[in-house]
């Protein structure tokens, strides 16, 4: 009597073994006797206890492997790159799968570090950055031709970072800080020389209306001594004697402005009524003088260069009058 439950309990738990489970985008080998008896896609599946058993699970789902290499490239410099494969078991190859590969990810490395090995050698450092898209080109080429056979298709092969040296990475920071400063200085110096001439053409042109204004100040004072000797003449004055009295009064004038100015320091010298005179007289003398100068200038002979480099006196036809 105690034998049919152990067998009931038995066989219950034997039926139940019989049943299992599948995974979506999962696939189960099934093996008899330790020989492959069949593949189970995802669902509710029956399998014989004892004869049967689960060998393994496969993972039909898109799987990701970073691969880290560290490589020399043609001037010399070595680097660190990380390559990123993208790859998945084909759903009709999940037996060559399971059973022709037992490392797949030690395979893809293997054949990543020799495609990587055999292809940035070939470039100078600044192409390898450039040239990144090839060199995961080529790694996706190679990788699909040797995985194929295996049940894996490589989806997309990436390389997702490209690390030198430390002291390259150094250097080349150097070199495009001082790319930036030289073009940082071009463009102050720019800058300046467009500020300082900005300036210059300010200043040259505040001379220009400081020399007009003055120009026209004495334009207009020369106007004003005009009129005033010609009203002094209209009244019987001569011009010496009207412009001794012109003389006179800017002088005291003069002594008048400074006069008002507490804070000044200015001392006019000499400071009597006789130098406005004196002063007149000598402005007599020097415009009488200049004048003769410039006549005899005017009357000089003049000096002629001829072809051999010979110099010699022009005759003046004025001398003769």
């Amino acid at each position: 009597m105690i034998t049919i439950p152990i067998l009931l309990v038995i066989g219950f738990f034997l039926f139940l073994a019989s049943f299992f489970t599948v995974k979506q985008q999962t696939a189960v080998i099934v093996e008899r006797f330790g020989k492959f008896n069949s593949i189970r896609q995802s669902g509710l599946q029956i399998k014989i206890p004892v004869f049967d058993r689960i060998a393994g699970r496969v993972n039909l789902r898109i799987q990701q492997l970073d691969v880290i290499i560290e490589t020399k490239t043609k001037d010399n410099v070595f680097v660190k790159m990380k390559v990123s494969v993208q790859f998945k078991v084909l759903q009709d190859k999940v037996y060559d799968a399971f059973y022709k590969l037992e490392y797949p990810h030690d395979q893809i490395t293997s054949y990543v570090f020799d495609v990587v090995r055999a292809e940035v050698p070939k470039l100078i450092l600044d192409d390898v950055f450039e040239r990144k898209d090839d060199i995961a080109i080529a790694v996706k080429r190679e990788l699909n031709e040797a995985m194929t056979t295996y049940g894996y298709e490589i989806i997309n092969t990436l390389v997702t970072d490209i690390d030198p040296d430390i002291q390259v990475k150094n250097a080349m920071n150097r070199i495009n800080a001082a790319d930036r400063e030289k073009t940082a200085a071009e463009y102050e110096a720019e800058a300046q020389r467009i500020r300082i001439v900005a300036k210059a053409k300010a200043e040259a042109e505040s001379k220009r209306l400081q020399g007009q204004g003055i120009a026209d100040q004495r334009r207009e004072i020369a106007r004003g001594l005009v009129e005033s000797v010609n009203q002094l003449n209209e009244v019987g004055i001569n011009s010496q004697e009207a412009s001794a009295l012109i003389v006179v009064t800017q002088h005291y004038d003069t002594l008048q402005a400074v006069g008002a100015d507490t804070n000044s320091n200015l001392i006019l010298l000499p400071n009597s009524p006789q130098a406005a005179s004196d002063m007149l007289n000598n402005m007599v003398v020097s415009f009488a003088a200049s004048n003769q100068v410039g006549e005899a200038m005017k009357n000089a002979p003049k000096r002629i260069r001829k072809k051999d480099d010979h110099t010699s006196t022009d005759f003046n036809p004025s001398d003769t009058e």
